[in-house]
């Protein structure tokens, strides 16, 4: 049997990012003066034995383009084995992405993303630094056929935000607390920018561990890290961004984050513009990354799967960054859509029980009040795994699991209904299930006669994807049987290319 329970937590996977900026955005039939220019962001958003995972935007910094080739070469040895959002050609170490038929129109200011999977020799992992766009050499400038190259200025406020919530960007359901703000959702994450060599993050938290991020890069693993202001310092001198992540579920403990203090003669800079790409990714264990770092089933001799499990590397969140989204991950492990894991406390399920709370079991949690800002383009769900993966006990209310399989395509299908009115009806919904074969085809069943019966209604823009165990190769070597770092990328990579087929206008 492979159990899907109720706890999750974390430790830290690698994660690089360069951004450079780039002249070289040019049409095929490029006018006289014609402006050029570019910024291109590469960041490794996963990295295991042999392999790696990255995306890359382009963004637009001269006029409209109606057609693209980005190349650059890699240093170590890397190979490109996939690609989803274009199509790659790599000789010896020079590699060249085309755009795909749908994203090679980029506007001034606009930006467009593909990603990769990749191998690597295990020593280094250098990021690219030759980027060229339509043939022109990235030089760090918007310029035209007789300008000269300018570097673009970074801003900076005149006055320094102050306030959590003006600091840094989060799309994560916070409560505001004093001078801080409270959160519980396993995954949630704050971004902010500031300059000078380093820069203090204030937290109040015993009970949750986090990632610290600088620049796309992991400096630092906080686990319980109680009231302190952690410091990163001995940075390069200049603009930088800073990621904080909260890895582990706390459903009853809230964690506390403060904002961002500057370092001596540093300062905190206005936080960046939102992504426009929203996801919102609601599940059990599978969601919340329980256990994903471990590389043996049990986690007893290895840390226990508190050190052993991360969200900030779960597919969720490697799926939204591998498409510049943001994202939320609603999940909490255990739990089903009308039965939790062994028929445990199923009054309390996830759907009706904890989804529409800001601080999920805390004794003072109120409904979420849900922001215009909040409107995501994808809804991604997965859940039934709990539902079905042991067998039915004496005393529950169902007594064969065909009378269970019923309530859960009844309860599925209303829990769609309220995300049509929450969204509304351009959201595309896509429904996830694992392979429970070894105990039932009830769950994959189930959701073939949701998905179906949506449709038939003239609901189209709800699918569903199968994640096939042998198929995809996954083995399963977490905690509990869960979803190994690998088998994680594993499902970001089948999503992607999922998301990929849909008419989604993003």
């Amino acid at each position: 049997m492979r159990p899907s329970r109720f706890w999750s937590r974390a430790a830290i996977a690698a994660a690089v990012t360069a951004v450079v900026a780039s002249t070289g955005v040019v049409t095929t039939a490029l006018t006289a003066n014609a402006a050029a220019g570019c910024r291109v962001t590469y960041r490794v958003s996963s990295q295991w034995q042999g392999g790696f995972s990255a995306s890359v935007d382009i963004t637009n910094l001269g006029d409209p383009v109606s057609a693209w080739r980005l190349t650059w070469s890699f240093t170590a040895g890397q190979a490109v084995t996939q690609l989803w959002n274009g199509s790659v050609t790599q000789t010896a170490a020079q590699v060249a992405v085309t755009n795909a038929a749908w994203n090679g129109s980029i506007s001034t200011g606009a930006t467009t993303n593909f990603g990769f999977g990749a191998t690597w020799n295990n020593a280094s992992n250098p990021v690219p630094t030759d980027f060229a766009l339509n043939g022109v050499a990235c030089t760090g400038s918007t310029t035209t056929p007789s300008a000269s190259a300018s570097a673009s200025p970074s801003v900076s406020p005149s006055t320094p935000p102050t306030g959590v919530l003006n600091q840094v960007n989060t799309v994560g359901r916070v409560r505001e607390s004093g001078n801080a703000v409270q959160f519980t959702w396993p995954g949630t994450y704050f971004e902010g920018r500031f300059r000078g060599t380093g820069v203090g993050l204030v937290l109040n938290d015993s009970n949750n561990d986090y990632s610290v991020q600088i620049d796309g890069a992991t400096v630092a693993t906080l686990v319980t890290p109680g009231q302190t202001t952690y410091w990163v310092r001995g940075l390069a001198s200049g603009d930088h961004t800073v990621r904080l992540a909260k890895r582990t579920e706390s459903p009853w403990a809230a964690g506390e984050f403060a904002g961002l203090v500057a370092d001596t003669g540093g300062s905190i800079l206005a936080k960046a513009t939102r992504r426009t790409r929203q996801i919102e990714f609601i599940g059990d264990s599978w969601t919340a990354g329980y256990g994903d770092m471990s590389t043996t089933r049990d986690c007893n001799s290895n840390g226990g799967v508190t050190r052993n499990s991360n969200a900030d590397v779960a597919f969720g969140a490697l799926t939204a960054k591998g498409l510049n989204a943001d994202y939320q991950t609603i999940a909490w492990s255990g739990l089903g859509m009308v039965r939790n894991y062994g028929g445990q406390n199923t009054a309390y399920n996830l759907p009706t029980g904890y989804y529409d709370k800001d601080l999920q079991a805390l004794y003072n949690s109120t409904v979420w009040q849900v922001p215009s800002t909040w409107r995501p383009q994808v809804v991604v769900i997965g859940l039934g795994n709990n539902d079905f993966s042991t067998a039915l006990t004496s005393g529950e209310r169902w007594t064969t699991v065909d009378a269970l399989a019923a309530d859960f395509r009844t309860a599925y299908q209303t829990f769609l209904t309220r995300l049509r009115t929450r969204y509304g009806t351009s959201t595309q919904i896509v429904l996830t299930y694992p392979d429970l074969s070894y105990m039932t085809t009830a769950l994959a069943d189930s959701v073939k006669q949701i998905v179906k019966a949506r449709n038939d209604a003239g609901d189209a823009r709800v699918s569903s994807l199968y994640y096939d165990n042998n198929t995809l190769g996954m083995d399963l070597l977490g905690c509990d049987w869960h979803p190994s770092q690998r088998d994680h990328q594993i499902l970001a990579t089948a999503l992607t290319q999922h998301l990929a087929n849909l008419p989604l206008t993003w």
